[in-house]
């Protein structure tokens, strides 16, 4: 605690006159008998007080009236205050150069420690006074110890204040590998804090690029998390090796820091070195699981550029996601205010739809979510075959696989309920209805679901077990049917069908096929189904 407030007139006089820095007067006061030792409620004494202020005139006076009294001279240049400082801790802090010289010459310990555990070469490290510190070395100062509750030593603190030309003296004298509580090392603070040239001395002094912290972290590492890119092009000139992990649960490198904080000048320098298997070898974790986490969409966009698989490995049982592209949907879920635009990139290039990816968006009151999905990856028609009629130029090389289409049909008819929301969707988009005719849907969608899918299909010819489900709900009123169920389908209608059972419904709905036909323009809108609308 810092006394000086509180305590601000309670020195004695001989103080006061030294703090001044009046020689006159603390000459007066010494022969006329005051004592020299007295100590304010700091602990102060005048000797402090003059080292302090750097009045090596009254410092001198007090020193020879101190070794002409009956005082332990030793003893009274080395008086601590209650904080534990000495005359020449505070002369080193305040960078008084002179006053240093005159107390070391007069038996001050220029080791002594404070109560936070600094002393005058930490202090004067810590404010840059280069020439004191340059002193205290060539006087013999310890500079290995441990200062301070963070247990760093004198080079630490020099990185961290990026006092180069004090780095470069102690860099000559010190241990390069001490660490603090958390094993960081005075070259992994250089990395941290971005000291480029304190980083550049130190390696150059010999200090490992490679050197771990107690979490696993390395050099390299932090700088690429704290975007210094100058620290890692030294980092990896200097050897530092990009595929060091810092976990053994997972292997996150450099890379994944990169991305997570979105620095891509320093993701283009990593990734021509990374191990590539890290994007999707079993038991790693792709950086594009980071960017998505964290909306880091450049880098999304150069990871994909370079090569990293928009799918990723599976990774459930390292962090519990099973796809970048869940992930990124799980995210637009959870904040409305949050942008698709991540979505969006995982699906322009190529992710797979998984099926845990499907009952996410279809179980959500989210249309919006399952329409973006269906405007970039289209539901496929039949492969096209030769002849007039259609010719080539059906795939639109952004069409969901076969086995994406089996997984969105399963997850649709197991979340019946939400069908209002999602049907629609899908129709328009070309799923084929029959692929929804089952017994599931026709008992638990609700009524307005049904009559929209019935539009698609020839009621007049559903099976027996389905007629007596829709029966049983008109009867239990859970179904209100459109009164056009009741009478057979027209020849329109039956031709509509007919055509689409030979173009497939996903090319039926595609106004570019439409176009292909012998058919007036004005008939496309009913041969797409778009006088069936949804009712509530």
């Amino acid at each position: 605690m810092d006394f000086s407030e509180v305590y601000s007139d309670s020195v004695g006089s001989v103080s006061a006159a030294a703090r001044s820095g009046s020689l006159d007067r603390v000459r007066d006061l010494v022969r006329s008998g005051l004592s020299l030792d007295v100590k304010d409620n700091r602990g102060w004494t005048c000797l402090h007080e003059a080292a302090a202020q750097g009045h090596k005139g009254c410092v001198r006076e007090i020193l020879r009236a101190a070794a002409a009294s009956s005082l332990d001279l030793h003893t009274f240049v080395n008086s601590q205050t209650h904080e534990g400082e000495t005359p020449v801790f505070l002369a080193a802090q305040n960078g008084r150069l002179s006053v240093v010289k005159i107390l070391l010459k007069n038996k001050a310990n220029m080791n002594l420690q404070n109560n936070d555990l600094s002393c005058p070469l930490y202090t004067a490290v810590d404010r840059g006074h280069t020439e004191i510190v340059a002193l205290l070395l060539l006087k013999g100062a310890e500079v290995n110890r441990s200062h301070t509750a963070s247990c760093w030593t004198c080079l630490h603190q020099a990185v961290y204040k990026g006092h180069g030309e004090i780095v470069s003296l102690l860099s000559a004298v010190s241990h390069l590998e001490s660490v603090d509580d958390h094993g960081v090392t005075p070259l992994f603070v250089a990395a941290q804090y971005g000291r480029f040239s304190c980083l550049r001395t130190l390696a150059a002094a010999g200090a490992s690029v490679d050197s771990l912290a107690s979490d696993g972290a390395s050099p390299l590492l932090i700088a690429s998390q704290e975007g210094h890119e100058r620290c890692v092009s030294e980092l990896l000139a200097r050897g530092a090796d990009p595929n060091l992990s810092r976990s053994a649960e997972w292997n996150q490198l450099p890379v994944h820091a990169a991305a997570q904080f979105g620095h891509t000048r320093i993701l283009q320098k990593l990734i021509p070195l990374t191990d590539r298997s890290v994007g999707h070898a079993p038991g790693q974790v792709s950086p594009l699981y980071l960017c998505v986490q964290s909306d880091q969409q450049e880098a999304l966009r150069l990871l994909l550029s370079e090569g990293f698989a928009p799918d990723a490995q599976e990774c459930e049982d390292l962090i519990g996601l099973k796809s970048p592209l869940r992930l990124a949907l799980s995210l637009a879920l959870s904040d409305r205010r949050r942008g698709l635009d991540t979505v969006q990139i995982l699906l322009s290039a190529g992710a797979t739809v998984l099926r845990e990816t499907w009952a996410l968006v279809l179980k959500a009151d989210r249309p919006d979510l399952l329409q973006l999905v269906l405007d970039f990856r289209t539901i496929p028609g039949p492969s096209p075959s030769p002849g007039p009629v259609l010719g080539p130029g059906l795939g639109s090389g952004k069409d969901l696989s076969v086995q994406e289409v089996e997984d969105l049909v399963e997850e649709a008819l197991n979340h019946t309920q939400t069908s209002l929301v999602w049907m629609p969707l899908l129709l328009k988009a070309g799923l084929e209805p029959n692929a929804l005719k089952n017994h599931r849907m026709c008992s638990e969608a609700p009524g307005p679901v049904l009559n929209l899918l019935l539009q698609y299909l020839d009621w007049s010819s559903l099976s027996r077990p389905l007629r007596l489900v829709l029966d049983q709900r008109r009867t239990d009123k859970t179904w209100k049917p459109l009164a056009l169920f009741d009478s057979t389908p027209s020849l329109f209608h039956l031709c509509r069908l007919s055509l689409r059972t030979v173009l497939g419904s996903a090319s039926l709905m595609k106004t570019t096929i439409l176009e292909r036909l012998p058919v007036p323009a004005s008939l496309h809108h009913f041969l797409q189904f778009r006088d069936v609308q949804p009712t509530v």
